[in-house]
């Protein structure tokens, strides 16, 4: 007995978190839980004032135009043959075709007037006075803005030239979307069946009403005057200039904040000056379910390479917009596949990566290979394949409308039609199984760490466990709370039903998209990153775990609430705007100071001669701040505040923002993770890297080529048309195919080319590593690496 109470007298008592870790622990739940509260009241305020749904829409004479649930019909018929990768609706989705919903509006607006010249004994409304045009003008105005929906019955009532316009524009878009149309890389015969599309032309013609009609008790529509379109005044309102006017002023005063901050913080260092003699991770053998990722890794870069190539062709769309090179592919291939391909494979084999390094880092910190967990990292390989392949398939046969028009079969099996979240909803189901099941994967795999760092007070690292050293409780803590983040956040695409209001569809999108993919996985990998530097003793622990606390807490400041910023014009009000134009300002913040991220990562790789063999996984991380500075940051603002965003929304500068956001940051993340964890799955053995050499800097300078060359200079080109004429010229075949926007598409070849080879080069890197090409050293590992320093191992099992 004396010595069983000796024995639990001698471990030192777990050593009490710093003031300054408890005060950003408090500070980040604090801002967790009240953005939160407010990006839900934020819901509540989009679902008051979104725009209704007529059950009836009449003409003068009382005949029915639309009734029933022709509008909502309508918009499942728009999602199920790509919805958002067709065109774009509220300035939502793809570039190539119009934005349906400004190009509607406009040719009504022009219709009516012309309607009404002709009443006056002119032939059209250009043959008019300027004085005749004024007061041409005036009318039709007042008949589009004048809000006539009866809430009491549903209906709403057009006048006769207004119900004359909706069958002009009907029979044009029923031959652009049956006989189809080159420029707008529609093939013929994309909706054939005249019922489904008189049910979508009841759906454009609703998203026009709602963006020209204005709200009741209310000076602006229910787009907040979205989109730009001088015939109707459909001009920014004085809370979009306010609050754009506060949102500069914001992110001035958060970047001299962050400044006055880094500045007196100079000695909180993170790079050690004392690393290790030889890499920590030399001489430990992976475990069973450890070997079980590697094949994520080969299959992530079969996946990038084919994300790669829709997108290159889904660019080439832009300029040839029936066929690649003179080859018509359009009827196989058409382009809403390609770009739903292109985005959703974006998505999927980023957060592929992300999750194959997490279920590597798992059991090198719980010390112990948990039962039967290859075998879970196998079923969840399985899974994922599955939901790839799936969806693909299935994403093909809605499209080109093997299952029906809007029908159930294409929601359940088919496409959403929502942009970044095209997954129908069976492979939506099978992915957010897929990660609670990798939740429980990291669990286990890490809880015997969690159990230890409170028995010991200490986290050695041991011949089983050779991550726990130096990794900090609290990181590991943040990891978990992270991968919970991940498999949970994913749940929001539920929110959005197969009948679901548009402006709500769009609210839990946005969820996905903004807080899934750009908030939580970037959370995860910060962690990951700070995890496993701090193990192989290349930044010191405590100050590595408390960096990155603060990094999270001052991310979510304005990444949660900043979600808003996509929602603006989608159906929300003043108030909703309002606090999204503050907080997406501050968002960008911690972006515009990655340099110091970028200074840091390159030091890392002075402090010792070993650590050369992650050189290209630290340079994949020092682009990561680059991207996120230029792309995240400079471009993201480009078009955030309200003000820009009216303009340019739908706009080519969008995707400008998103190829150097996404892929600058994510894309280029997951890639240094990925080699990160194949370099310590193979520790020892030098690799024949010429292939990651040319990898990186041709997909760097790639990405940076269509980026200047193409992207920016087209998206100016285009926010010049938007302001000048409107969107709906901005987004015109008559405006794009002039010779100098002909010119600017093209201008993305080089990019495109240069970017394509770096990653076929990455590509083949990874096929390397299988048959022994892409490593120099075919022997074992070169000599035993130290677990690390001196006090750690006298405290090693």
């Amino acid at each position: 007995m004396a010595t069983v109470a000796t024995t639990h007298l001698d471990p030192a008592p777990p050593p009490r978190m710093s003031s300054r870790d408890r005060r950003w622990w408090v500070a980040l739940v604090t801002i967790v839980l009240g953005s939160f509260a407010v990006l839900l009241w934020m819901g509540l305020q989009i679902q008051e004032s979104k725009p209704p749904i007529p059950t009836r829409v009449v003409d003068a004479s009382g005949q029915t135009l639309l009734g029933g649930d022709d509008v909502m019909d309508g918009q499942r018929v728009w999602q199920s043959i790509g919805g958002q990768q067709i065109g774009s609706v509220w300035g939502h989705g793809a570039y190539v075709a119009p934005d349906w919903t400004a190009d509607w509006l406009h040719r009504e607006a022009v219709a009516v007037m012309d309607s009404y010249a002709q009443d006056e004994g002119l032939p059209s409304y250009a043959a008019a006075t300027p004085e005749q045009q004024a007061a041409l003008k005036a009318r039709m105005k007042a008949s589009m803005r004048t809000n006539t929906y009866d809430p009491a019955t549903g209906t709403i009532t057009l006048d006769q030239a207004r119900s004359d316009a909706f069958r002009a524009n009907a029979a044009h878009y029923a031959d652009i979307f049956t006989q189809g149309h080159e420029r707008y890389a529609i093939p013929s015969g994309t909706v054939d069946d005249p019922e489904a599309m008189r049910q979508m032309n009841a759906f454009f013609w609703w998203s026009s009403w709602a963006a020209s009609t204005d709200a009741p008790a209310d000076d602006a529509s229910y787009t907040r005057n979205w989109p730009h379109e001088p015939l109707i005044d459909n001009v920014p309102t004085p809370t979009n200039i306010l609050w754009s006017m506060i949102s500069f002023i914001l992110l001035l005063g958060g970047i001299a904040g962050m400044v006055w901050y880094h500045n007196f913080h100079t000695d909180d260092d993170e790079v050690t000056t004392s690393p290790p003699d030889s890499d920590p991770l030399l001489g430990y053998e992976p475990t069973p379910s450890q070997k079980a990722t590697l094949k994520y890794f080969f299959v992530v870069g079969a996946m990038f390479v084919l994300q790669i190539a829709m997108g290159i062709l889904s660019a080439h769309y832009g300029v040839e917009g029936a066929a690649l090179y003179g080859i018509p592919i359009d009827t196989i291939l058409p382009y809403a596949v390609v770009r739903t391909w292109h985005t959703q494979l974006g998505i999927l084999w980023i957060a592929t990566a992300w999750l194959a390094t997490g279920l590597y880092v798992a059991p090198a910190v719980g010390g112990r290979e948990p039962k039967l967990q290859r075998l879970g990292v196998n079923i969840l390989f399985g899974a994922l394949v599955l939901v790839v392949a799936g969806s693909m398939v299935g994403q093909w046969f809605s499209i080109t409308g093997r299952m029906g028009y809007g029908t159930e079969l294409s929601w359940w099996l088919g496409t959403t039609g929502m942009e970044y979240l095209d997954l129908a909803r069976t492979w939506q189901i099978g992915l957010f199984i897929g990660l609670f099941l990798w939740l429980f994967l990291m669990t286990r795999g890490m809880w015997p760490a969690l159990r230890r760092a409170r028995k010991e007070g200490h986290l050695s690292p041991t011949q089983t466990a050779p991550l726990a050293g130096g990794s900090q409780r609290t990181l590991i803590i943040m990891l978990l709370i992270s991968c919970l983040a991940i498999a949970s956040f994913f749940g929001a695409a539920f929110g959005m039903g197969h009948d679901t209001h548009l402006s709500i569809t769009e609210y839990w999108r946005w969820w996905v998209v903004h807080l899934w993919v750009e908030g939580f996985f970037e959370v995860f990998a910060t962690v990951v990153i700070a995890f496993l530097f701090s193990r192989l003793g290349l930044v010191r622990p405590a100050m590595s775990a408390t960096a990155t606390l603060a990094a999270t807490t001052i991310f979510l400041l304005g990444g949660i609430i900043g979600t808003g910023h996509h929602l603006y014009f989608t159906g929300a009000n003043d108030p909703v705007m309002a606090w999204s134009a503050s907080f997406s300002a501050l968002e960008v913040v911690p972006l515009a100071l990655m340099g110091f991220e970028a200074f840091r990562n390159l030091r890392i790789l002075r402090v010792s001669e070993w650590v050369n063999g992650y050189k290209w996984a630290i340079y994949f991380f020092v682009s990561v701040s680059f991207w996120n500075m230029l792309g995240a940051g400079v471009f993201g603002f480009l078009i955030n505040p309200p003000i820009s965003l009216f303009y340019v929304q739908g706009l080519n500068l969008t995707p400008l923002h998103a190829h150097t956001a996404l892929f600058g940051v994510y894309g280029m993340l997951g890639i240094g993770l990925m080699l990160f964890c194949v370099r310590s799955l193979m520790p020892g053995r030098e690799w024949n890297d010429w292939p990651l050499k040319l990898g990186f800097w041709a997909m760097n300078g790639g990405l940076f080529l269509m980026a200047m060359l193409s992207l920016l200079p087209l998206g100016l080109s285009q926010a010049w048309a938007s302001i000048s004429e409107g969107l709906w010229y901005a987004r015109s075949s008559e405006f794009l195919y002039t010779p100098a926007m002909t010119v600017l598409r093209w201008m993305r070849t080089p990019g495109d080319v240069l970017f394509g080879v770096g990653a076929l080069s990455i590509g083949l890197f990874m096929v390397g590593l299988l048959t022994g090409h892409s490593i120099r050293n075919h022997g074992p590992s070169t000599r035993q690496g130290s677990l690390g320093t001196d006090d750690e191992k006298a405290r090693m099992p």
